[in-house]
C-alpha cells in the first residue's frame, strides 16, 4: 500500500507548479535542490506515475501532476484553518443536535439547561435525514426512534436511550374509558407516535372502537384532546412536565412499546454521553 504524502510533499508540487522549476521551488521552500528532486521521485514512486516533464526550460506538470496540484491545494487550505477553527470552538462551544418535530419542545429545553453554557444549535428533521447529517460531520447527535428500521451508514452508531410506552392522556374532567371489549366505543381519540406505527396503532384504537385521529406532531395531537376535552394515546415523553393541574395519563387499552435512541459518530461527543441519564429520568424513559 503507497505510504501518505506528507504536508512537505504537497508543499512541493504546489511550488513546483506554481514556479515551474524545481530549483526555483526548492529556494523558495529553503531545502537543497537535492533533496527536493529525491523528495519529488519519492512521491512519483508512490503515485505510480510522472507528475512533472521536466528538461533544461524546466518542470512542466503532467495531467497527474495538475490534479496533485489541485489536490495539495485543497487539503492545505484546509490545514491553515484549523487552528483558527480550533480556536474559534473554543471561544463558542458549539454541539449540533437533532430530533424529530415532535420531540423537539421536549427535548431541546432540557438540552439546553444541562450542556450550559455549551451552545446547542438545534436541527429538527425526518430520522432519515438527520443521519445523514451525522454521517456527513454536520451534526454530533441526534435523537431518532427509528434507529432499528433503518440501515444506518458503517461511520454512524446507534444506542437505545430508553424505552417508553404509550400512555392514555386525560384533560382536566375527562374520565378513563370503561368496559372491556370496546372501552372506546363511540369516541374520538387523537393520537400520535414518534415512531412508524401510525397504521398499526389506529388499527388497534379502531378495534376498541374509537375513531382514530391523528395529531400531526405530539404537542398537536395534545392540544386537540384538551381543546375537545376527550381522551388522547401518545407516548408518555410528549407530556413530560407538562401535565396542567386536574390532567393524567394512565395506562393505554394496549400495550405498544418505542424506543429512543442516540445516533452519533463511531466516536460520540462525551458531552452527550453524561447528560442520557437525566434525559431519561426527565422523559420518563426506562433503561434499555
Amino acid at each position: 500500500m503507497a505510504s501518505l504524502p506528507s504536508v512537505e510533499d504537497l508543499q512541493l508540487v504546489l511550488a513546483i507548479s506554481a514556479a515551474g522549476s524545481v530549483g526555483t521551488a526548492a529556494r523558495e521552500l529553503r531545502i537543497a535542490q537535492p533533496s527536493a528532486s529525491q523528495r519529488l521521485a519519492r512521491l512519483e514512486r508512490a503515485c505510480g506515475t510522472r507528475l512533472f516533464d521536466r528538461d533544461t526550460r524546466g518542470a512542466r506538470p503532467t495531467a497527474a501532476g495538475i490534479e496533485l496540484a489541485r489536490q495539495a491545494a485543497q487539503i492545505l487550505g484546509r490545514l491553515d484553518s484549523v487552528y483558527d477553527a480550533t480556536r474559534a470552538a473554543a471561544a463558542d462551544p458549539r454541539l449540533v443536535v437533532g430530533t424529530f418535530a415532535s420531540l423537539g419542545a421536549v427535548l431541546f429545553p432540557i438540552l439546553d439547561e444541562e450542556l450550559a453554557p455549551l451552545t446547542v444549535e438545534q436541527r429538527v428533521d425526518h430520522g432519515q435525514q438527520l443521519v445523514e447529517f451525522v454521517a456527513e460531520g454536520t451534526m454530533q447527535a441526534a435523537f431518532i426512534a427509528i434507529a432499528d428500521q433503518l440501515t444506518l451508514p458503517r461511520t454512524v452508531r446507534a444506542q437505545p436511550v430508553g424505552h417508553e410506552e404509550l400512555m392514555t392522556f386525560l384533560p382536566a374532567g375527562v374520565e378513563p374509558p370503561r368496559g372491556r371489549k370496546e372501552p372506546l366505543k363511540g369516541l374520538d381519540v387523537p393520537f400520535s407516535t414518534y415512531d412508524r406505527g401510525v397504521d398499526e396503532i389506529r388499527a388497534r384504537l379502531i378495534a376498541l372502537g374509537a375513531n382514530a385521529r391523528r395529531g400531526v406532531t405530539l404537542a398537536t395531537t395534545v392540544a386537540m384532546a384538551r381543546r375537545r376535552a376527550q381522551p388522547a394515546v401518545v407516548p408518555r415523553s410528549a407530556l413530560a412536565g407538562q401535565l396542567q393541574p386536574g390532567e393524567r395519563l394512565v395506562t393505554a387499552p394496549f400495550r405498544y412499546r418505542l424506543t429512543l435512541s442516540l445516533v452519533t459518530p463511531s466516536t460520540p461527543d462525551p458531552r452527550i454521553l453524561r447528560v442520557l441519564p437525566t434525559l431519561r429520568r426527565e422523559l420518563g424513559l426506562r433503561r434499555p
